[in-house]
């Protein structure tokens, strides 16, 4: 009885030799494809485990998975090292190009504007689209305009045949982010003033 169980444990110890050999073969022969840095491979879904240093990208093809070993994450995904892998996490959103976590993207696709995080086709309300960065840039909440001032010229409000009217509006509530877009917060235009002054020159203090 006992020579038969030793029997059948060598036999399985055979078996193990045998397949670890037969998958250095392979590895050494490069017939496992997609092992490049990978501490554990298997043949049908590539890498199951990286070193120490390198990240794991998982990525599907129909109803499979395969693993592959990367230095650096591809576009679309983000790195997140923890204690026993090292993995490449997909961005959330699809629009995203490059992420800092999953939710937080920082930069985006073609056609895309990047905002507080986030990929939009068009910039949200309060923001500005800026072509060369594909961000949104804040803009200034403004008041409303003030009425024309009375039309002048040097100080004076008559005998002149043109003048300067202006009006003006300010920002309202608490100062916006640095680089915030403001449009002008004077405007002036050309005014027909009177040319005779009634009793002499009328001069604005």
């Amino acid at each position: 009885m006992l020579w038969i169980i030793f029997m059948l444990l060598l036999f399985i110890s055979s078996m193990e030799m045998l397949t670890q050999n037969r998958w250095k073969k392979q590895a050494s022969a490069g017939l496992l494809e997609n092992c490049t840095g990978c501490v554990l491979c298997s043949e049908d879904n590539g890498c199951i485990t990286c070193h120490q240093r390198l990240f794991l990208l998982i990525w599907r093809d129909g109803i499979r998975q395969y693993g592959m070993c990367v230095h650096t994450c591809p576009p679309g995904y983000f790195g997140v090292r923890g204690l026993e892998v090292n993995r490449c996490t997909k961005c959330r959103s699809p629009s995203c190009e490059s992420c800092f976590s999953r939710d937080f993207c920082m930069k985006c696709k073609d056609k895309f504007y990047l905002h507080k995080g986030q990929c939009f086709r068009q910039c949200p309300p309060s923001t500005a689209a800026q072509p060369d960065t594909r961000e949104c840039q804040e803009t200034c909440e403004l008041g409303p305009w003030s009425q024309w001032s009375t039309c002048t010229h040097e100080g004076r409000t008559c005998g002149c045949k043109w003048g300067v009217e202006t009006r003006v509006r300010e920002v309202l509530g608490a100062a916006r982010e640095e680089g915030a877009a403001c449009p002008a917060l004077l405007e002036t235009r050309k005014c027909r003033m009177r040319k005779h002054c009634p009793g002499g020159e009328n001069r604005t203090a």
